[in-house]
């Protein structure tokens, strides 16, 4: 929660990542709350009512998930709402012809989400910011799992990368 809120205002592609990590966090503990309270919560050094705020979100969460049958795999429709409006502001920014640096990190971006595209099958449904996105997840998860990350793959996701914070920096003076 106190994470979450601070990637939300700083940096939304981080926020995304990081709520994508916290389903997958929740079902590694099978959604089981005293769990995530005794092996999460309980870990921050927060006093009791943050970390009863903590619980509560935790809470709510859970119940997000079950409620929109999410349980084993997918991501929460506030999530999913969160990249849609990414992908909307990309598009924007695509169409202004003043917008030359976005264009600019899109269209170098492009080949490797051609490619991620094609070698995952994501269909023409996943879009260029959730793709863009499911790119850094994975890479994410591989680097967890201490997997060797090919000099090629990582040249594509320092660019991907670079092409989500740019749209992140840009989102935030949207919202603002």
């Amino acid at each position: 929660m106190l994470i979450a809120k601070r990637k939300k205002q700083e940096n939304i592609a981080e926020y995304v990542l990081y709520m994508w990590q916290i389903e997958d966090i929740i079902r590694g503990y099978n959604f089981n709350m005293d769990a995530i309270k005794n092996n999460i919560i309980d870990k921050f050094d927060q006093p009791d009512s943050t970390k009863q705020e903590m619980a509560d979100w935790y809470e709510n969460l859970i119940e997000m998930m079950e409620k929109e049958n999410i349980k084993e795999k997918g991501h929460l429709q506030i999530i999913k709402n969160t990249i849609f409006d990414m992908n909307y502001l990309h598009l924007e920014l695509l169409q202004d012809p003043k917008e030359i640096k976005h264009n600019a990190l899109f269209f170098k971006t492009l080949p490797y989400l051609v490619e991620f595209r094609n070698k995952t099958k994501a269909g023409a449904d996943t879009n260029d910011v959730e793709l863009a996105l499911n790119a850094l997840y994975g890479i994410l998860i591989l680097k967890l799992q201490q997997k060797e990350i090919s000099k090629e793959t990582q040249q594509a996701i320092d660019q991907i990368s670079h092409f989500l914070g740019y749209l992140s920096a840009e989102y935030k003076k949207d919202e603002e």
